[in-house]
């Protein structure tokens, strides 16, 4: 069985890894949102940022890139992933059921959104704007962060309204503040 991962934020413009094969992918029931406090990428304790996580939600589906590593990266990638994404309680690792672009059928490695984490928000898109506006972590700024993954999925062809009306807001209110 291949190594399929699921990239629906920063995997679609920084996997880390070089895949033997990639294909738009679909998964049913699951949201991209918003809804990770970010105290250790793109923010601080002091200043949290947020980024993007997978939130279940029934008649949902979330549409992203589906990446196969080479079969003798699996290893290396399965490590470097989980080094990566599972430096907090905020994702759990999960296979899922993918629907790609040619309509095959595969399972991927998923990170989806931890409930019970104390990093898990529900905020509305100007709350989400605001916070993404002014924070900064050890891997660069929130905006960059937000602004790098909706220009990704333009590129892509795929739509989401959401990241589409965040990315002129955060430009907006860094203007503003920079005047």
């Amino acid at each position: 069985m291949s190594l399929w991962v699921f990239g629906y934020g920063s995997l679609l413009w920084k996997p880390e890894f070089t895949p033997e094969e990639s294909a738009v992918a679909r998964l049913d029931g699951w949201h991209r949102s918003f809804c990770m406090s970010s105290i250790h990428y793109r923010g601080t304790p002091e200043v949290p940022g947020l980024v993007l996580a997978l939130d279940a939600a029934p008649g949902a589906s979330c549409t992203g890139l589906a990446l196969r590593a080479a079969p003798r990266d699996e290893a290396m990638v399965l490590d470097m992933l989980r080094k990566r994404e599972l430096i907090s309680d905020a994702y759990v690792e999960m296979r899922l059921p993918l629907t790609l672009s040619d309509g095959r059928e595969v399972e991927a490695l998923t990170y989806v959104i931890n409930r019970q984490t104390a990093q898990y928000v529900h905020l509305d898109l100007e709350e989400q704007a605001r916070k993404i506006a002014r924070a900064s972590g050890p891997m660069g700024s929130n905006a960059d962060y937000l602004l790098n993954t909706a220009s990704h999925l333009q590129g892509l062809g795929l739509a989401d309204p959401d990241l589409d009306w965040l990315s002129r807001r955060v430009q907006t209110l860094m203007h503003e503040s920079d005047s």
